[in-house]
């Protein structure tokens, strides 16, 4: 019904375009900002100094709670990680019931609790609420920490670090922050393998004993509940949590670099490049600044409208996406401009972060842009009063962030009396692009060479060189080749490490059969290619083709979403060279590039052109890695692919694992069956 009507509301505003008189020399006044009425929850304060605040909604039988610490920030220093380490073996069970039992009656209650380092949270059927909030008071209040637990959680979060020693996006995050803030302020430190192997049972006690207090906490309680009944039971049970002095810390001071420049973190596995052109900034949403810069930052990088997103993506293709995005925090936040590019295009990137930083910063932005950012944000704020828990959250801010009582009342108002000269003004003071760190983590094979001849308003920007522990270092140097070495011995240890000329000769066709998970589902991977260079590529989904391509040896085709595009003369090349099951049997047009990184291992680089290149591991001779960079759309992607787990049939072996990054979609794929000189049929290549 809610559709029928907006739907028959959009016919009438299109009828009344199209008839009324409208002077459209003039730019239309922008009406009232709406009034809003934010309710305001019950609240009251356990003499412990826990603040509980309960909105009461009976629309669902439904409760949600969250209890949330505030406290200051504090460093971990040496013992990095052990906040997380707590926050993993809280809830493990109380000193009352044990894990399994406690555990059991949450699933039983159909409820859902969750405990972590600053609090808890849970949701539960409005009749099982009492029961929901005893066990998350007795979790949070009584935890009991068993050697067998944390034993179990720090060998978990070990193995997750290892997992990402080679992630390349975490490791440009850990390392921004690092730089930003400082490895000494709690904002910058991270944990390593070494901290988290040095904690002890102890140490999670000890923090939580000394930080797990309720002075700072609040205690948010939305849903169908009684708030006299709700206030008995917050007292009963949260009454006997002891209140405890916390430490004081006085912070290290967060500045920004003295001058830009590039800080390039070396991953010689990265097949695109992270940017991010930050520096910190002190901004609070109390402050007179706060509503402008919403603004600013919506205009700059603020989604699929805004500027950046427009010129790197839309217009450059570049990346699938590129934003930006300013804090609030009470003691120091960043402004971060960011966006993962393909190698080949990072030094241009740069220059075009830095376009649309310094045109915001010495040019007013348009009028338009500036009513299409009010109007998000009006849209966004009055489809967020429907949520019951947006007024427990504007409460919490209020009390947290020292906001006046009416912010969110004159929310609108504010959003609506920012001027194209306070967009400007704030531009100017808080998208620092004089003091900003452009932090890049990338293959430095590939990238370092570009940005350091790189020049912006005819300057060089320097280049700063740090490990993926945010240690300054040396610029990467080019792996030595011994100079006997070709491409015809790359392609000769090749062959006989898959099982010798003679059987590779004897293949005239492959198929493989491979599965791999996406969001719980499963993806069908069919290949089948032929030795005189033919290709047929098809993924499907419970029976479904998602997409699939087709080369007949002089012509091609990409099919998606019953779409079929026609290949290019980039892909016509790549195709040619790849529809052969071994491309390494003829060496014609292939050059060897050098040595470079792969997982952790030295391999040979040969190029077949520009956009299609491949990696041999030095040692085994086994191709580990391919590269392929396509345009397709106005977009140009590049797809690396992992060679692992080769295995026989019929004497020669193949990879049983591959490993697919498209972008952002990164897949692994479990081959099932190899089939060779047979499941292929002329049919499979026609157009």
């Amino acid at each position: 019904m809610r559709k029928n009507i907006l739907a028959f509301v959009a016919v009438l505003f299109i009828a009344f375009g199209a008839t009324a008189q409208i002077d459209r020399s003039k730019q239309p006044q922008p009406g009232p900002a709406p009034k809003i009425n934010v309710g305001k929850p019950e609240t009251f304060t356990l003499d412990n100094g826990l603040k509980v605040m309960v909105v009461e909604n009976h629309k669902l039988p439904r409760v949600s709670m969250s209890l949330s610490l505030d406290n200051p920030p504090h460093p971990e220093g040496s013992k990095a990680g052990v906040s997380s380490l707590m926050g993993a073996v809280l809830g493990a069970g109380s000193n009352n019931i044990p894990k399994d039992e406690f555990n059991e009656e949450v699933d039983y209650l159909g409820a859902s609790l969750n405990f972590y380092s600053a609090g808890a949270s849970a949701n539960t059927l409005s009749k099982y609420f009492p029961r929901v909030l005893e066990l998350m008071a007795e979790g949070a209040i009584n935890p009991k920490f068993t050697q067998e637990e944390f034993d179990k959680e720090k060998q978990r979060l070990i193995e997750n670090l290892k997992s990402n020693q080679k992630d390349v996006a975490f490791n440009a995050r850990r390392v921004r922050s690092a730089l930003a803030y400082g490895k000494n302020h709690p904002y910058g430190e991270f944990a390593t393998e070494e901290s988290i192997e040095q904690l002890n049972l102890e140490n999670v006690k000890a923090y939580y004993n000394t930080y797990f207090v309720p002075q700072n906490a609040y205690l948010v309680i939305v849903g169908d509940v009684d708030p006299a009944e709700t206030k008995k039971l917050v007292e009963e049970n949260f009454s006997n949590w002891d209140k405890k002095n916390l430490p004081s810390f006085k912070l290290p001071e967060v500045t920004n670099a003295q001058y830009t420049q590039i800080n390039f973190i070396d991953m010689p596995n990265a097949v695109q490049s992270e940017i991010a052109v930050v520096n910190t900034i002190k901004l609070q949403k109390g402050d007179e600044d706060y509503f402008p810069v919403l603004l600013a930052n919506k205009i700059l990088g603020g989604g699929g409208e805004a500027r950046l997103f427009l010129n790197l993506r839309e217009d450059k293709g570049y990346t699938y996406g590129a934003y930006s995005s300013t804090g609030d925090d009470k003691i120091a936040s960043t402004f971060v401009a960011s966006a993962s590019v393909r190698n080949a295009v990072t030094d241009s990137a740069i220059v075009a972060f830095l376009d649309e930083i310094h045109r915001i910063r010495d040019e007013k932005v348009t009028p338009q842009e500036l009513n299409n950012a009010k109007n998000k944000y009006t849209g966004d704020f009055v489809l967020s009063l429907e949520q019951p828990s947006t007024i427990a959250k504007f409460a919490l801010n209020i009390e947290t962030e020292d906001l006046s009582d009416d912010f969110y009342e004159t929310f609108l108002e504010k959003i609506k009396a920012v001027t194209l000269e306070d967009v400007q003004r704030v531009a100017q003071n808080y998208f620092k692009i004089d003091k900003a760190r452009i932090v890049v983590a990338g293959k430095g094979s590939e990238v370092a060479e570009d940005l350091e001849n790189m020049t912006y308003n005819g300057k060089n920007i320097p280049v700063r060189y740090f490990d993926r522990f945010g240690n300054e270092t040396e610029k990467p140097e080019a792996k030595k080749m011994d100079a006997s070495m070709s491409v015809k011995k790359v392609f000769e240890n090749y062959i006989e490490a898959i099982g010798g000329r003679e059987a590779v000769n004897d293949i005239e066709s492959v198929v493989l059969l491979a599965q791999a998970e996406v969001q719980g589902m499963q993806l069908d991977l069919n290949l089948k290619r032929t030795s005189d260079g033919k290709l047929n590529q098809t993924i499907s989904m419970n029976g479904n083709v998602m997409s699939k391509q087709v080369f007949n040896g002089e012509e091609g085709y990409v099919m998606a979403q019953g779409q079929k595009i026609p290949y290019t003369e980039d892909q016509i090349k790549i195709a040619k060279a790849d529809a052969n099951p071994f491309p390494e049997l003829n060496t014609e047009n292939a050059s060897l590039e050098g040595i470079e990184e792969v997982n952790g291992s030295d391999a040979y680089v040969v190029a077949f052109d520009a956009n299609n290149k491949s990696f041999y591991d030095t040692e085994t001779g086994l191709k580990v890695q391919s590269s392929k960079t396509m345009s397709q759309g106005g977009q140009t992607m590049t797809i690396t692919t992992g060679y692992n787990n080769y295995e026989a049939t019929e004497g020669v072996k193949f990879p049983h694992q591959l490993s697919m990054n498209m972008g952002p979609q990164n897949l692994e794929f479990n081959v099932s069956e190899v089939l060779v000189n047979e499941g292929v049929s002329e049919t499979d290549f026609e157009l």
